[in-house]
């Protein structure tokens, strides 16, 4: 990546997410995970004044299986973050990786129209932002460059 050269956080995020139900347990939503490399479920809105939430494998982790909670009665919404911060399609992904920083982010669900068009994180920013496009294919050749 150029110093001049602008890389868009749409260029470089997961089209391909899991948007799943508060209400389900963990367990429910761990089996209908499709995308395990995005490592987090966006929570949907419950209605129109609602907002987007998210949870990570990590929270799981941290709040569900270091606590010994049962997944099978722990609610989504338990474990949750929500609102999410969420990052616009268009933003350069130097200053995405500012707001990561500042934040506390990893990833985070990616935004246009007030709807969700994929997930970013730092690794998305890095390998696919900076890292040029053939060697990318190299270093990932299960995974297609954007």
């Amino acid at each position: 990546m150029k110093e001049d050269e602008i890389v868009r956080v749409r260029d470089v995020m997961k089209a391909d997410f899991d948007l799943i139900d508060g209400m389900l347990t963990v367990t429910e939503a761990l089996s209908t995970m499709k995308h395990v490399e995005t490592k987090a479920l966006i929570v949907n809105k419950r209605h129109d004044d609602d907002e987007y939430g998210i949870v990570l494998l990590a929270d799981i982790a941290k709040r569900v299986l270091a606590k010994n909670k049962s997944p099978d009665r722990t609610n989504i919404y338990e474990v949750m973050s929500k609102p999410v911060i969420s990052i616009h399609a268009d933003m350069d992904i130097r200053y995405c990786a500012r707001l990561f920083e500042q934040f506390g982010l990893s990833r985070a669900p990616v935004i246009e129209n007030d709807k969700i068009l994929g997930i970013v994180s730092f690794t998305d920013m890095v390998l696919r932002g900076m890292v040029k496009n053939e060697d990318y294919e190299r270093l990932y050749p299960h995974e297609k460059a954007t």
